[in-house]
């Protein structure tokens, strides 16, 4: 099934970016660019990186000039991150671009590459929430509850990958049929922000 082999490679990303658990360290993606195995990777190693820069724009003890440089950085890597999804939805898009769509079929709430995003943020959860629930020092009482909330995140992460799975056959099927619509951030863009585009009379 698709959502445990796309799983299988976020927990590999998560697992080789904490080999130096560094948000600087460069990404060493072991996948040919042309799979959809090197997107996977790529989307959460993203993730993964985005993860570590909230922790770290949050220590009440940061520098102002360094938490807006990592703002920016921030920023950037949500725009990189919806340009992931697309990619991992014009993949499904080539993929299923035969089927017979049928006059019943209906759309999803979802495009298939967001509810994977929701994985590999998920992934990101337990691998997390997995070392607050076995970390030594911590007392039993934070553990016992961290405990219990990866087992909701586990149950969790077999709800969605179930759902993420029915939705990809019932697009195979013809069932229902996918319509992307490209993110229109405003934000980001020099001629739809006010604050960019008045800056550049």
């Amino acid at each position: 099934m698709f959502s445990k082999f796309a799983y299988s490679i976020f927990e590999q990303s998560i697992k080789d970016y904490h080999v130096y658990d560094n948000v600087n360290q460069p990404i060493n993606n072991p996948y040919p660019k042309e799979k959809i195995e090197h997107l996977l990777y790529f989307k959460n190693w993203i993730d993964t990186v985005q993860w570590h820069y909230e922790d770290i724009i949050r220590d009440p003890n940061i520098d102002p000039v360094a938490a807006l440089t990592l703002k920016r950085k921030i920023d950037a890597s949500n725009q990189e991150r919806t340009d992931m999804v697309e990619y991992i939805d014009s993949y499904f898009l080539q993929k299923y671009a035969h089927v017979e769509v049928k006059s019943s079929a209906k759309i999803n709430s979802e495009s298939p590459a967001w509810t994977i995003d929701r994985l590999s943020i998920l992934a990101l959860k337990i691998y997390h929430m997995n070392e607050e629930a076995t970390r030594a020092e911590a007392s039993q009482e934070h553990r016992d509850k961290c405990q219990e909330k990866l087992n909701v995140l586990l149950e969790q992460r077999t709800d969605l990958s179930t759902a993420i799975d029915d939705l990809l056959t019932d697009i195979e099927n013809g069932d229902k049929f996918m319509k992307v619509y490209k993110q229109m951030k405003m934000y980001n863009d020099d001629d739809l922000n006010p604050v960019l585009y008045q800056n550049k009379k």
